[in-house]
């Protein structure tokens, strides 16, 4: 369903890359059904997912997890402030706070890795499992922004499945 969902929801201004290598695509799509799967909470994912496309600078991915996100009743205000969370710990709760650090440290891998002052934060707010899920939606997004980043789908366009 995601996959036909994708495939119908994109312009590409470089190449086609579900028509030219759909096996790859349609391995992707299954790794973000394990991550929609995993019991992570949407908005969380949601908003790792769209600080991830905000580091990387992929504005289809920037497009549609901000109107997902809006769609599921995330304010603007937050979505706004989010590049700044740590400025704006009352926004943010100290386990949104540990995710986002968390996945800025597991995207940023070149500048200085994951720091054990991340990690230690991100286990004082998710267990193990909900760790390895946590870091398994951002290694998904990191690999959804490098395809948008590099064939650059139209940003726009997309629109959030109604609810």
């Amino acid at each position: 369903m995601f996959y036909l969902f994708w495939t119908r929801r994109y312009v590409m201004a470089r190449i086609d890359y579900a028509k030219v290598a759909p096996e790859a695509l349609k391995a992707l799509v299954q790794l973000e059904g394990h991550v929609r799967k995993s019991g992570l909470d949407r908005k969380l994912k949601d908003l790792v997912y769209l600080r991830v496309s905000q580091i990387n600078g992929c504005a289809y991915c920037i497009d549609m997890h901000s109107k997902d996100l809006r769609a599921h009743g995330e304010t603007d205000e937050r979505m706004h402030l989010l590049p700044v969370f740590r400025e704006v710990s009352a926004m943010f709760s100290e386990r949104e706070r540990a995710a986002l650090a968390w996945a800025e440290s597991v995207t940023l891998l070149t500048e200085g890795h994951v720091p054990d002052e991340v990690f230690e934060e991100a286990r004082q707010h998710f267990e193990e499992r909900e760790l390895v899920e946590l870091t398994m939606a951002v290694a998904t997004i990191n690999a959804w922004n490098r395809i948008g980043v590099s064939f650059r789908p139209e940003a726009g366009i997309y629109q959030p499945v109604a609810r």
